[in-house]
């Protein structure tokens, strides 16, 4: 007996909302009879090739860096949870500024929406904030499209990232959090990674100075700054000058399981990424004479006591006596 439209259109919703729990879609999922061209182009084209998960191009946020994006899997999804990690407190900058960058770019496809930074106050008085005159010049940003909400509590500050998570107000929201709290654990996680799948919106994890935990996040970036190279100038590079802002950017995890390590500079003039291939920048100068070491240290001998016969040999073993020892080396009292 034939199945109707009806029970086939069913059986192909059930299969592919199963697929959707487990994670993998068929590799061809085809549209069951009758089916419209509009109801094909609603469904979802996510497909598997050789057990991984291929989305539209669309679905990611390009950083414009080829082989970054390759090692991806296309680039940052842009409905999705993205986590990046500062290993110490001075990588703050550094986060920030990538952050930033990013930001940049997400403006870029979404230019009347704002984007919120969620924080505790713990955070904003160790690492400040971003200097609002200079986020239009370095990244294009009005400071009216970046809102800052500073929280009390994390607790706080993990209600509000979740209520803004699934508002398609913002172009995206920034959640910085310092160090490994317990409350920031797989389950809050998972909620704003759900969130941000539902409102099709990316939501950027700040993670400072903390140990690298399982995450409900897709991609984790570990971030730090990067030596910058010499100002470029019509007559060459400009010895002594500072250039554009770099970074060093480790994938830690990505949804294609690739490492790999980039060195990117931000260009504020076209608001892009640039990779550097190679450093040519030396953090401590190298001597001009070439190696120089410290010469090798001699034998260390005691002098003989006044008055009497100085030794034949003398041996670096010879101590001078608990008597001929100065008043400082003698051993501090306790308490």
């Amino acid at each position: 007996m034939a199945m109707s439209a009806v029970a086939r259109e069913t059986v192909f919703a059930l299969r592919r909302q199963i697929a959707k729990i487990e994670g993998t879609l068929p590799e061809r999922l085809e549209a069951p009879a009758g089916s419209t061209p509009l109801d094909a182009a609603r469904s979802d084209v996510t497909i598997v090739r050789r057990g991984l998960a291929v989305a539209s191009p669309d679905a990611f946020l390009h950083t414009g860096i080829e082989r970054l994006d390759t090692a991806l899997g296309g680039g940052l999804p842009k409905a999705a949870l993205s986590e990046i990690h500062g290993l110490e407190t001075r990588d703050a900058g550094a986060v920030a500024g990538f952050a930033l960058s990013l930001t940049s770019l997400i403006l870029r496809e979404k230019p009347g929406l704002p984007v919120l930074w969620i924080g505790t106050a713990e955070i904003f008085r160790e690492a400040g904030f971003p200097y609002a005159r200079g986020l239009y010049a370095l990244f294009g940003i009005a400071p009216e499209q970046l809102l800052f909400s500073e929280a009390p509590k994390l607790l706080d500050a993990l209600w509000i990232a979740e209520e803004a998570a699934r508002m398609t107000a913002f172009a995206a929201v920034i959640l910085e959090i310092r160090g490994s709290p317990r409350l920031l654990d797989l389950t809050a996680t998972r909620r704003l990674h759900a969130r941000a799948q539902n409102a099709a919106r990316p939501v950027l994890l700040l993670r400072q100075a903390g140990e690298a935990e399982p995450t409900a996040a897709p991609v984790r970036l570990i971030v730090s700054a990067a030596p910058s190279a010499s100002r470029e100038t019509v007559a060459g590079p400009l010895a002594g000058s500072i250039g554009r802002p770099a970074f060093t950017v480790d994938i830690g995890k990505s949804r294609t399981a690739l490492p790999g390590q980039f060195t990117l500079e931000w260009n504020p003039d076209e608001h892009a990424f640039a990779e550097r291939t190679e450093n040519s920048v030396a953090v401590v100068p190298v001597p001009l004479r070439g190696a120089d070491p410290a010469p090798a240290s001699g034998a260390v001998l005691a002098f003989a006591a006044v008055g009497s016969p100085a030794p034949a040999s003398p041996t670096a073993c010879d101590q001078p006596s608990r008597q001929q020892r100065p008043a400082h080396r003698s051993p501090r009292r306790a308490g």
